[in-house]
């Protein structure tokens, strides 16, 4: 694969942001129309002030100039273009940089029909935000996990697992399933660290359990693999299932796990 030289990334980011600037209307920022236009969309000189920056920083950006570029610059950038989702990464990976807050305000908005898809699933299925908080679950996923979807305190799994007493009993294995939920989520939300819900849950259970303190001082990072999760069901018993999770398509902070029989 033929990579982009540092040169070339400047320039596409240049075209790609005067693109997008071309294409903005002044009534789509809160700007009046005014007399009429030499060039389409907003002026140079409007983006600047709009995203708080200088007007010769955001003329340099759009020449392709080698400068220095912020995560927070092309954040308040990309807010003030208006930028959807895969707008926004493709701005972050030109510029070489993370965003601090990929999908901004979005996360929320989880489409109906995704959360009602849940429903069609046979086997235990779940839906899980950035924090690990359940935003849908079917009745097979209800059943199984006793003490957490089945009552409305601890819609968060990493809640369940570390204050519900109920956990240490349903999953087998307590001890190493549980530092090792305690390494996915490090890994999973190392881009949402400074996230103040991401933040207060974690400061939150290091007070209230040893456990979740003992682990996350680890500093274990494991990816959110599959496999055999086995369970003591006070109803059912032993019941083991494989583990498999996806990303939902647009929407990279949700998590979609179904539990298979194995």
């Amino acid at each position: 694969m033929i990579r982009m030289s540092s040169l070339e990334r400047q320039r596409e980011l240049g075209d790609f942001v005067r693109a997008l600037r071309e294409k903005l209307r002044p009534a789509d920022v809160g700007l009046p129309a005014g007399p009429r236009r030499r060039t389409p969309g907003l002026r140079r000189e409007e983006v600047a002030q709009l995203s708080g920056l200088s007007v010769t920083w955001y003329t340099w950006l759009e020449q392709g100039r080698e400068m220095t570029l912020s995560a927070a610059a092309l954040a308040r950038l990309a807010r003030t273009l208006r930028l959807g989702r895969a707008e926004r990464a493709y701005l972050f990976e030109l510029a070489g940089k993370r965003d601090p807050t990929p999908g901004e305000g979005e996360t929320h908005l989880v489409p109906a029909v995704a959360l009602a898809s849940v429903e069609t699933i046979t086997t235990p299925a779940y839906i899980l935000d950035r924090s690990w908080t359940a935003r849908s679950w079917n009745r097979q996923a209800e059943r199984l996990f006793v003490g957490w979807l089945d009552t409305p305190s601890h819609r968060n799994l990493l809640r369940f697992i570390f204050t519900e007493p109920a956990a240490r009993s349903l999953i087998s294995d307590y001890e190493n399933r549980a530092r090792r939920v305690v390494a996915e989520f490090r890994a999973d939300a190392s881009a949402h660290l400074d996230d103040p819900i991401v933040r207060a849950l974690v400061a939150d259970l290091r007070r209230q359990s040893q456990d979740f303190e003992r682990f996350w001082h680890e500093h274990g990072v494991l990816g959110r693999e599959g496999g055999e999760r086995t369970f003591n069901h006070p109803q059912d018993g032993l019941v083991r299932y494989l583990q498999v999770t996806f990303m939902l398509a647009g929407h990279p902070d949700l998590k979609l796990t179904m539990l298979m029989p194995a």
